[in-house]
């Protein structure tokens, strides 16, 4: 299951040498950068401008950190359903819970309005990396540069925004080295119509998470709505089926076009290492830790078990995609790869002013490795990982929001620009539950935290604490506020317990925040801004920016693997190996059907593929990615990589890593004979084209 925030067991080093030419089907490419001579070279197929701009404006990226595609001509939005499962618990309560029963809309007046859920569309893109790159001129101070260019950006995004009337988004490329503008069309009219049940959604479970074969149905629907009526988009996808039509077949060249995470693939030697040895183990830890006391807090009554779903399944997730990525740093064969790459690529830069800058940058990226060492317990704790749940969490962003709501837009912290103003207040004033018990749970799990790492006697511990034990101080707070109340929170009142108890620590997160910007952040941009402008001389635009959770096309072919002992893993499942499946691990966690399958059994085609894997490079936030054929038609749903691929956001290599999809013919035959979602079937697979 990826999710936005994932991580991807190692494979062959010599994958890392990434200052070579791009080869295999690695890459996740720009929607303006397309490898053209590649794809020709290799498959005789040249995208066209007409087929790339259907794409890319038939792609969705989901707020909630996943992907989709619109799917019909009525603005259906097809993505994972553990990319829908926070809005599905949002809409469930104790009677009617949507994630253990799915959900189908028989109409449209059924269709759910979904709280705080925001869909954007990347409409245009213009490369300002010279506007950015010049407010810093001059500026010999790395902390001063570095602001400049926020400004820049912050000023940027609000003048784009005004005159668009598009969200407007500046995306620093290869860690710094490019800036390029995303205009996007924004939707927050978003509707519920179809999901399946989690136990067939995600069958297997944790067992089976990062494993092939699969058999999951790990789909959900929704709708866009503009101006009260369903969207009529002008770009949607088509459907791979019906007459002359076959589906995937094995080696057939597909498509993925979805918004990646993050990635790190083109990180310094030094900065690798730190990854390993600092701060992926860190997270690993916390991973660990939070997932345990979850299953305890779950373990304590059924509801708890229903409203800690989401955390426990997300964090369980992270947890086995991180360990993953650990075990992969920690052979050795990948950081040294890692030097020779940038032996070779000096070498090839012998004589050239590049050489230079490489080593500037990459001297400046060591230190700023150094000085995060000093800062980042107070930044992680404060800032970054300021982890004390939903009602902390919106305390924090309505202190915030007064205090920056004072100064011109380009002088805020980014995300409180007017650009960003609309999002923030949806957000902000979503009506979606809070669960009081929940809450003190998350609040005494980052209290007790911090007292573990720091010691009850630090005066920031103390501070937090105000006497108290960490869940008594939770209780208190959660208890005490009334933030649950929409109406409350756009009263900002400063005597509110979570409110002021947010405001006595701001100025130290504030600080914490600045100190990090300005010794990490700035210096690691400027740096591989140098280290970018060399692999450029030495590659020219052969070398893909790491993900930035912004739109990109990846492309691979549909094929099977062999795997470590030498057994052969087949490219596809069908919808009767679910049932063997079933058979194979009954009475084990995971593996139980819904009712619904099993009185299905005797209609359902059984010979129907279900899941595929390809060798399409993909990451967390790939996530209920269309994956199309040359003709830009849907054949599947991205929703999972295999083990070999944990180590992605480092590596990629081709001979075992491997996507996971639903195959649109196993998705419509289910939707079709076990939930009797025809209507929506034929919406999708109707012959009004775009």
């Amino acid at each position: 299951m990826l999710l936005n925030a994932e991580r991807w067991l190692y494979l062959p080093a010599v994958a890392l040498l990434v200052a070579a030419p791009v080869h295999a089907d690695e890459g996740m490419w720009l929607p303006n950068a397309l490898p053209l001579a590649t794809l020709q070279a290799k498959f005789g197929f040249q995208p066209t401008p007409a087929w790339t701009e259907h794409l890319q404006k038939s792609a969705v990226r989901f707020s909630t950190g996943g992907s989709g595609s619109l799917v019909s001509p009525d603005g259906l939005v097809m993505t994972n359903h553990h990319v829908g499962s926070d809005m599905l618990a949002k809409l469930s309560t104790p009677e009617r819970d949507l994630l253990a029963t799915g959900f189908l809309a028989t109409s449209r007046a059924e269709e759910l309005p979904c709280p705080d859920l925001e869909l954007n569309i990347l409409w245009e893109i213009e490369d300002v990396t010279a506007r950015v790159n010049a407010a810093a001129n001059g500026l010999t101070d790395l902390s001063a540069a570095g602001a400049a260019k926020r400004k820049a950006v912050a000023a940027i995004e609000d003048e784009s925004n005004t005159a668009s009337g598009l969200t407007s988004e500046v995306v620093a490329l290869y860690q710094g080295g490019r800036y390029h503008l995303y205009r996007y069309r924004t939707y927050r009219d978003v509707r519920l119509v179809f999901a399946p049940e989690t136990a067939i959604a995600f069958f297997g479970g944790d067992a089976d998470n990062f494993e092939f074969p699969r058999y999951d149905l790990d789909c959900c629907f929704f709708r866009i709505y503009e101006d009260g009526k369903p969207l009529v988009p002008t770009h949607h996808l088509a459907w791979d089926v019906g007459e002359g039509k076959d589906g995937a077949r094995e080696g057939e060249l597909v498509f993925t076009w979805g918004h990646p995470g993050s990635t790190n693939r083109l990180y310094t030697a030094d900065h690798v290492a730190f990854l390993r040895d600092v701060e992926e183990p860190l997270s690993l830890k916390r991973l660990w830790r939070n997932e345990v006391r979850l299953a305890s807090f779950m373990g304590r009554s059924a509801e708890n078990a229903r409203i800690a779903r989401e955390d426990f399944f997300g964090t369980q997730n992270g947890r086995k995609a991180t360990q993953g990525l650990v075990d992969a740093l920690q052979d050795p064969a990948l950081v040294a790869a890692k030097r020779a790459e940038e032996t070779a690529l000096l070498a090839q830069l012998t004589g050239k002013p590049e050489a230079a800058r490489f080593e500037r940058g990459r001297a400046q990226v060591k230190g700023s490795l150094e000085a995060s060492k000093r800062l980042a317990a107070d930044y992680f704790a404060l800032e970054r990982r300021f982890r004390g749940g939903d009602l902390a969490q919106i305390a924090r962003t309505i202190v915030r929001l007064q205090a920056e709501s004072e100064k011109p837009s380009a002088d805020r912290l980014p995300e409180y620009g007017d650009a960003n103003r609309a999002s923030l207040e949806a957000m902000l004033y979503s009506p979606a539950p809070i669960y009081a018990a929940l809450e003190v749970e998350r609040m005494t799990s980052w209290l007790s935290s911090l007292a573990e790492d720091r010691g009850l006697d630090d005066a920031l511990v103390s501070k937090l604490l105000a006497g108290k034990s960490p869940r008594a101080r939770a209780t208190e707070l959660v208890h005490g506020t009334k933030l649950t109340d929409v109406q409350a929170r756009r009263k900002l009142d400063a005597t509110d317990p979570m409110i002021a108890f947010v405001a006595s620590i701001d100025a130290d997160a504030r600080r914490a925040r600045k100190a990090w910007e300005d010794e990490v952040d700035s210096p690691q941009k400027l740096g591989y801004a140098d280290i970018a402008a060399a692999r450029f001389a030495a590659l020219g635009d052969s070398v893909y920016p790491d993900a930035t959770f912004t739109l990109r096309m990846s492309y691979g072919t549909v094929q099977g693997w062999t795997s470590e002992t030498s057994e052969r893993v087949p490219a596809f499942t069908t919808i009767g190996g679910t049932f063997d499946r079933a058979k194979e691990r009954a009475g084990e966690a995971g593996f139980e059907l819904p009712q619904s399958w099993l009185d299905a059994r005797a209609q359902l085609n059984t010979a129907t593929p279900f899941n595929f894997v390809s060798t399409n490079d993909i990451i967390g936030g790939n996530s209920g990615s269309p994956i199309v054929d040359v003709d830009g038609e849907i054949v599947g749903l991205i929703f999972d990589g295999n083990l070999d691929s944990l180590a992605g956001d480092v590596v990629f290599e081709i001979t075992r890593n491997r996507a996971v999809s639903v195959d649109a013919r196993g998705m419509l035959e289910a939707m079709r004979v076990v939930y009797g979602a025809g209507v929506l079937v034929d919406e999708m697979t109707s012959a009004r084209k775009p």
